[in-house]
């Protein structure tokens, strides 16, 4: 087995595999993939791959009127890549998105989940992870 781990932005059809992720994870709770328009361009959308299967996804939303700020979100995985690496590319994934943002001078990376496995991840790659809930609010234009 060759083991090449890549570390890309979206190419065609990335989407879509994104798409049935999300479906599959979050299916349960009734809540549907993100839309296409609520995400970044493909060049801020990653993937990371290991010997071309993908594993997982990660985005990278910029703040141009702050520009030393970037929100990294919607990480999800693939539901089927059962490897005992998994955990490991999920780390490599973000650890490679932080040197995107530091490559683009950002200074400042911020996430918001409720995975206690994926804030487990995060606070072990360096992360303050605040473990007192918080609530999003959002409204719609």
């Amino acid at each position: 087995m060759e083991n090449k781990i890549t570390f890309r932005s979206f190419e065609k059809g990335d989407y879509e595999t994104i798409c049935k992720w999300w479906k599959w994870w979050w299916g349960s709770f009734g809540a549907e993939p993100i839309r296409r328009g609520f995400l970044p361009k493909d060049q801020r959308c990653y993937i990371i791959e290991k010997d071309s299967v993908p594993v997982a996804s990660t985005f990278l939303i910029l703040s141009y009127d702050i520009p030393a700020i970037a929100w990294s979100t919607y990480l999800v995985s693939n539901p089927e890549y059962r490897e005992d690496d998994r955990k490991e590319a999920i780390e490599l994934l973000i650890t490679n998105a932080e040197v995107v943002c530091k490559n683009m001078g950002i200074t400042y990376v911020f996430s918001i989940g409720r995975s206690k496995q994926l804030m487990k991840t995060h606070e072990k790659l360096g992360w303050q992870v605040d473990k007192k809930p918080s609530y999003e609010i959002i409204k719609n234009l």
